[in-house]
């Protein structure tokens, strides 16, 4: 009779979790709140939380990376968490901007020829929310979001799925070398010019353009941090 009260309860937190991450508006890649912080939100012990957690896990709806934490999996990649944990583990830095050089141009190039209108001032309003932003760590948020956006206006749900993948490696891999020397980008950064050209390209229906503007600001963004990739 324990055991089955126990189960009942688990069923109960997992239910809370599944809800808090719906109602939450949580995307692939995106990180969940400290294990402290859930216990408060879903008002729920530590064991529970984390017999939950493991049930969402094994389902593959998350995936965990210790030391850097809870991630939401992508409903579109079957291999499950084990496999995202185990490529954040194994890609290095500059493999995984070689794959975004491989991926990401050809997705600007889609977006110029199928976003909609309403996709293309999403995007223009996404590049002016990263060029506003008042520091560092909502900067890269907004970045990351104007590349997604970005992928969102292909109108291409496999290619929306293959990003999803590889930004959630991308959110894992361990970034030690960056180096901030202001609070927050400065006016003259070059990815806002870049961004520019981005948005510019696709909303001028130029293919080519969008493809090498994209090429050109991860190029930029490679030598920033590492050199040449």
């Amino acid at each position: 009779m324990l055991m089955n009260s126990v189960t009942v309860d688990t069923d109960d937190v997992v239910s809370k979790l599944r809800s808090y991450i719906a109602e939450g508006g949580y995307k692939p890649g995106d990180r969940l709140e400290s294990e402290r912080d859930l216990i408060v939100r879903l008002d729920v012990t530590r064991a529970r939380l984390r017999k939950a957690l493991d049930t969402l896990e094994h389902e593959g709806a998350i995936w965990r990376h210790v030391g850097k934490g809870t991630f939401i999996a992508s409903p579109n990649v079957t291999s499950g968490p084990s496999n995202l944990k185990l490529l954040s583990q194994q890609v290095t830095p500059v493999q995984l901007m070689r794959a975004r050089l491989s991926l990401e141009p050809a997705i600007a190039r889609e977006a110029a020829l199928h976003a909609s209108e309403e996709a293309v001032r999403h995007l223009k309003h996404s590049r002016d929310l990263a060029t506003e932003a008042p520091n560092w760590d909502e900067y890269e948020a907004q970045d990351d979001n104007f590349h997604r956006v970005l992928a969102e206006a292909t109108d291409n749900v496999l290619l929306l799925s293959l990003f999803d993948h590889l930004n959630a490696v991308r959110r894992a891999v361990a970034w030690n070398m960056v180096v901030r020397s202001s609070d927050r980008p400065s006016r003259t950064h070059s990815s806002f010019a870049e961004h520019d050209a981005i948005v510019a390209a696709i909303e001028a229906r130029d293919p080519k353009a969008a493809q090498d503007a994209m090429r050109a600001h991860l190029g930029s963004v490679s030598a920033r941090l590492f050199g040449e990739v």
